[in-house]
């Protein structure tokens, strides 16, 4: 097939949802597919060699306007080729199919309002964002995308999100097919995975017997890295552990809380890390304390490693693993004692081990290709209905 992937910028170092496209690609073009991408920003290096690129200029103006301009470009583009069929990911329209990889914007804007533990906090959010030209720019943006006829076909990554559609826009949720995220458990099957572990922690300074637990993240408040650090005051002060902190290159402000708690002792900061591999190797289990996450692949990835994950019910990957067995979902990010109590669990070793060996076993559950082979033939079938029309 001719396939067309609109996206303003691909560079998988940023995040999962370029780092999926770029999976995607390669492994439409393995198959023989050709592959076009339409975006503004590209790294080659991560995109097949017969990739095909159709340049989108970059969009001018503000945050509010630069969507759109991208969405119509994209748009005019793909009007002046004939492709089986192209798939958008985000803020775009006119594809055959749809497959925001983020989730609803409409959702995610009502989860980032629980960033703030108090009532006055929410309160101040709400009205933020209800007279912020940007936030009001994508909600507008969003309802052209699936309120406007005809309806693209919805691809989303989680049960939670197919509700947020039926919550938000009213759409059936017989319309819309539910595509888990996916990743690959042969990249982290090093062979040398227990040498790297060795020296992660030699780096780090952290003894091999000393539990550690793993945050990783680029977007530290809304992922939960605040609630983090105060339920670290609930562990008793004897307990031997670490928590580690990958994702963002500005960790200042986190390590002043860390110390205004007073578990800057309990907690290290290695800022970016473009491969967080020998992070997940050295690491014990994941702490992924999230306020919105449609289907983390941070989570897939640590269990891919052996990593039991605590994470929260607003992380579609959650439905994934089973709760208890292969890790643990908390309520609440803001209740300290719940997740300070899910990381003590996992402190412990006997807790821990048979978790570790149950979560390499549910990343086997579901992986890349299995998922691949699903959207392929959907794609398929959205093609040939394409055709038939």
């Amino acid at each position: 097939m001719d396939i067309a992937l609109c996206y303003e910028n691909v560079n998988p170092a940023r995040g999962g949802c370029e780092h999926y496209i770029s999976d995607l690609a390669r492994r439409l073009s393995r198959d023989g597919h050709s592959v076009h991408l339409y975006a503004s920003r590209w790294e080659a290096d991560a995109l097949p060699t017969l990739m095909h690129y159709h340049r989108i200029p970059q969009p001018t103006g503000n945050r509010a306007q630069r969507p759109w301009k991208f969405a119509e470009a994209c748009e005019r583009a793909l009007a002046q080729n004939h492709h089986d069929l192209s798939i958008g990911f985000d803020k775009t329209w006119g594809q055959d199919i749809l497959y925001p990889q983020g989730g609803l914007h409409a959702a995610s804007m009502q989860q980032n309002i629980l960033k703030y533990p108090s009532g006055f906090g929410r309160f101040l959010a709400r009205l933020s964002k209800r007279i912020d030209p940007a936030a009001r720019s994508f909600a507008r943006l969003e309802r052209r995308q699936y309120c406007t006829p005809p309806r693209p076909r919805i691809v989303v990554n989680s049960q939670m999100v197919r509700k947020h559609f039926e919550e938000f826009y009213d759409i059936p949720a017989e319309e819309i097919q539910v595509l888990p995220s996916a990743i690959d458990p042969a990249k982290f099957l090093a062979e040398d995975r227990l040498k790297r572990r060795s020296e992660e922690r030699g780096r780090w300074g952290i003894t091999s017997s000393t539990p550690v637990g793993l945050f990783v993240a680029m977007n530290y408040r809304l992922k939960g890295l605040a609630p983090l650090l105060s339920s670290l005051m609930t562990i008793p002060p004897e307990k031997d552990f670490k928590i580690i902190v990958v994702g963002h290159p500005k960790t200042a402000r986190y390590e002043r809380m860390a110390r205004y708690l007073g578990v800057q002792d309990r907690v290290k900061f290695l800022g970016f890390r473009a491969d967080p591999s020998d992070a997940y190797f050295a690491s014990d289990f994941l702490v992924h304390p999230t306020f919105y996450d449609p289907c983390s692949l941070v989570a897939l990835e640590a269990l891919a490693c052996g990593l039991p994950v605590i994470t929260t019910k607003y992380n579609g990957a959650s439905e994934l693993f089973r709760d208890g067995e292969e890790g643990i979902v908390v309520s609440d990010p803001h209740n300290a004692q719940e997740l300070g109590g899910a990381i003590a669990r996992l402190i412990d070793n006997s807790v821990r081990t048979p978790m570790s060996a149950a979560a390499r076993q549910a990343a086997k559950r579901w992986n890349f290709e299995m998922h691949y082979q699903k959207f392929l033939g959907l794609m398929k079938q959205v093609a040939q209905l394409k055709r038939a029309a």
